[in-house]
């Protein structure tokens, strides 16, 4: 084999072989030269999450020698693990298809995880045969279009592309918001989530060819480009940047990932830029791919354990899967040049497994999260000093730590002996959280039980929980739209909990003291001890609870009188939140000698004013003529909502998300004379 850039694609088909014991069994560790591409790898479990009969993983890597090592090492943890592999194929690296993320020179190893065609799936295109219907996220899916044109220009300088790379299918169709509404598209994002390994640089590639027959010129469509929460492009504009319409192009983006405990996930989101009046208000996106670089140390292998439930689309030939029991390759074959169509499907299969073994009473969930000895967590907060304290919660105080020589700062959560949460509420955070993978949700770091103590630690958040900087407080007030991107984000994971995990989860504390934030200001949905975990697909299914558990001001009043328990339970609470933040008051706000009870509770308080349409005495006074009034108006209307007696009437939190993100997109491109004129109460 010559050297230079190579293809490699291993084929895993974990299924009963004549001779061989359990396949379950087989775990494995795979290098490939100086490269390590698999750690601790069980392709029956990842097969089985999945939910696929099988198993392909492909890299890129610059081949120094003529000769490449392939090992395939058991694990040495287990006894009964062997290793095993159907099918290997390596392919030399045409130039065209040289720059993903290695070159003739590079000491990178590439692996690809996604390659993902917005648009419709197209049998006769197998390289993109991945949809992205399951990546969505948001109130909104969008609207899929097709060229109006056959012909797609693949040489317009400077994109001159191939069509192996990313073939006329993919750029043929695109997901737009759509639906004509030029005002209401303001308010919406398209947002795509994907599952990723912490601790590693990534590429993100992104396709892009305008192919609407009304968008030929340039500032037609104009709009904003997000990776975790970063803007990487202000002002798009395909027309411009590509040279014309019906012009393929594509822009790549380096993202570093920080190693953390667990994976992670990947936001994308493209918001409308309306500031140069564009014709349209909307976006348009082709294709994308995400490409995983390894490490300093030759790593690709995922520094974590982690597994995603997520459904794959895609079939494989049974002609491509080769049987057989390999260990160790000592691989030389020729040189074959990449022809299209040799290359088979592209599958969207990533992430090593690596199942350790309980060793606790907590189920098996946790076993993503790592388990901290006593004395570690006392030596991390100086022995649970009262210098350390952070706050107080229903499950006890809570402890600034340091952990790793005092490198990595964290919160450490102490059960309190005399606290009504105890050992069930432990084991419910400790097993949702070491499942849980959103930038919106708290990460749990890690846990402890021993000598009686119950412990959680979690990712230190620098500036605390919401309500710390509305009211009660000696920090400076937090400005409007800074409040707007904090109930969005907590939103986010709010919907994640009800519509993105297998079975939905149901918060029951929803409050402003659980609404963590980071030093970057994200918002983290927290304390999951009271949740409720259930097979509910509908927003009206319910469970009937022995009885209701919450925080008095934030508690479903039909939960409290029918022990009726659903998602929508969880929208009221948030809807109280939603009102704290503009209102800058207690969800429950007792005052001596006070006869008025719609000023004891924040929720009846609001509901009143809204009910004699005096919305401008709601507002916190810093906020007073800050807050344009289209964005009051439909950040008000969307939380009173929230707040419908009737779980029925209440809207989902995909609704409320979606009203949040028009509110933000209001705010932010009002003309001045439409601010607030509020005359103080």
């Amino acid at each position: 084999m010559s050297p230079g850039l190579k293809f490699i694609r291993l084929h895993f088909y974990p299924t009963s072989y004549s001779g061989i014991r359990k396949i379950s069994e087989a775990e494995f560790s795979v290098t490939a030269g100086d490269y390590t591409l698999l750690n601790s790898f069980k392709p029956s479990v990842m097969a089985t999450t999945l939910k696929s009969p099988y198993v392909t993983k492909d890299y890129f890597f610059n081949l120094k020698k003529p000769i490449v090592n392939i090992t395939f090492a058991p694990s040495l943890e287990d006894s009964d693990s062997f290793a095993f592999v159907n099918g290997i194929e390596i392919y030399s690296m045409p130039l065209k298809l040289s720059d993903y993320g290695v070159n003739g020179t590079s000491s990178n190893a590439t692996e690809i995880l996604y390659r993902i065609n917005v648009g419709v799936n197209s049998q006769n295109e197998p390289f993109w045969n991945g949809l992205d219907d399951q990546y969505l996220q948001g109130s909104i899916n969008g609207t899929l279009i097709e060229a109006y044109d056959d012909h797609i220009d693949y040489n317009k300088s400077p994109w001159t592309l191939s069509e192996y790379g990313a073939p006329w299918d993919l750029y043929s169709k695109a997901r737009t918001i759509g639906g004509g509404d030029e005002a209401a598209n303001m308010g919406y994002n398209l947002t795509w989530t994907f599952s990723i390994d912490s601790g590693f640089s990534y590429i993100v590639r992104l396709h892009f060819c305008e192919i609407q027959l009304f968008v030929t010129e340039v500032n037609q469509r104009v709009f904003k480009v997000y990776i975790n929460n970063k803007t990487v492009e202000s002002s798009l504009d395909i027309v411009a940047m590509a040279g014309g319409p019906l012009v393929a192009m594509h822009k790549d983006y380096t993202i570093t990932v920080p190693e953390s405990k667990g994976g992670t996930k990947l936001w994308l989101a493209l918001q409308p830029n309306v500031d140069s009046n564009p014709k349209l208000a909307d976006v348009i996106l082709n294709g994308i791919e995400i490409m995983k670089l390894s490490d300093t140390r030759n790593n690709l292998a995922a520094h974590v354990l982690q597994v995603e439930n997520e459904d794959r689309s895609g079939s494989i030939p049974t002609s491509n899967i080769f049987l057989g029991m390999v260990i160790c390759l000592v691989v030389g074959i020729s040189a074959v040049s990449l022809i299209a169509y040799m290359l088979s499907h592209w599958f969207l299969l990533r992430y090593d497994v690596n199942v350790r073994k309980a060793s606790s009473l907590i189920c098996k969930s946790s076993e993503y999260s790592r388990k901290f000895p006593l004395e570690e967590i006392k030596a991390a907060t100086n022995n649970f000093s009262e210098a350390r304290l952070l706050g107080y919660g229903g499950f006890g105080k809570v402890y600034e730590g340091l952990l790793d020589d005092g490198i990595t700062k964290v919160a450490v959560k102490r059960k309190n002996p005399e606290s009504n949460q105890g050992l069930q509420e432990f084991k419910t955070e400790v097993e949702l959280l070491s499942s849980f993978r959103h930038m919106n949700i708290v990460s749990l770091l890690g846990y402890c039980e021993e000598e009686s103590e119950l412990i959680l630690v979690y990712d230190y958040m620098a500036n605390g929980t919401l309500r710390d900087h509305l009211y009660q407080t000696q920090n400076p007030p937090l400005s409007w739209t800074r409040r707007l991107k904090i109930c969005i984000g907590a939103a986010r994971g709010l919907h994640y909990l009800h519509t993105g995990t297998e079975h939905s989860i149901i918060h029951r504390d929803i409050k402003s003291t659980n609404i963590l934030l980071d030093q970057e200001w994200v918002a983290k949905v927290s304390d999951f001890g009271l949740s409720k975990v259930g097979k509910i697909s509908g927003s009206n299914r319910s469970q009937i609870s022995p009885g209701p558990k919450g925080t008095f001001g934030y508690l479903d009043p039909e939960y409290g009188r029918n022990r009726t328990l659903t998602r929508k339970s969880d929208v009221y609470s948030f809807g109280v939140v939603l009102f704290e933040v503009l209102c800058a008051r207690p969800a429950v706000n007792p005052e001596p000698n006070e006869d008025d009870q719609t000023k004891v509770s924040l929720a009846r308080w609001a509901l009143h004013f809204y009910g004699s349409e005096k919305i401008d005495l709601l507002i916190e006074p810093y906020l007073r003529g800050k807050i344009k009034s289209e964005c009051l108006v439909t950040f008000v209307e969307i939380a009173v909502r929230c707040l419908a007696s009737r779980q029925m009437d209440r809207p989902s939190i995909s609704d409320v998300l979606g009203k949040l993100e028009q509110a933000l997109v209001l705010q932010e491109n009002a003309v001045d004379d439409l601010n607030v004129q509020i005359k103080d109460a």
